[in-house]
């Protein structure tokens, strides 16, 4: 548990956008939206969700922490995987609701739980008037199924 706490964000628009104060906005879920790009290249790897302690951890370790909505837990980026998130830089926005991290990612170089690189392998297009996704041609970069087994 972090024992890093955030100031509420200012009331005044100005001195939100302006100030060097961090003051993340969480929502009402208690959440910010992260964006997470690759500090070599700038692909984009992933979106996610951090509470304040995930965000916490983050800043003291220099490793991702996320919340997982699904699990309703807090999530070490790279715990089971290996493929931890090293935090080059923390961005947020000019209202303080959104962060941008660029990370440099460890082990097989793999950021979505699928074994790809990216979250993002999949476009969307309109084909004879249906929405379409169709595969990048990415593959996995480890096997996923063997790496997230549960325990027997």
């Amino acid at each position: 548990m972090s024992a890093l706490k955030f100031p509420d964000a200012p009331t005044d628009k100005k001195a939100l956008e302006e100030s060097t104060v961090f003051s993340p906005r969480f929502d009402a879920a208690g959440l910010v939206t992260v964006v997470v790009t690759d500090a070599g290249d700038g692909m984009l790897l992933m979106v996610a969700h951090m509470n304040a302690e995930a965000l916490a951890l983050t800043l003291e370790t220099g490793i991702a922490h996320y919340w997982s909505r699904s699990r309703n837990a807090l999530w070490k980026k790279g715990e089971t995987s290996g493929n931890f998130q090293r935090v080059v830089e923390m961005r947020t926005d000019c209202d303080q609701d959104a962060i941008w991290l660029t990370v440099k990612v460890q082990g097989h170089d793999a950021t979505c739980h699928t074994g790809r690189r990216s979250c993002f392998y999949r476009t969307v297009g309109l084909n004879d008037g249906k929405v379409t996704l169709a595969d990048d041609g990415s593959k996995p970069l480890f096997d996923a199924q063997q790496t997230y087994r549960k325990p027997a």
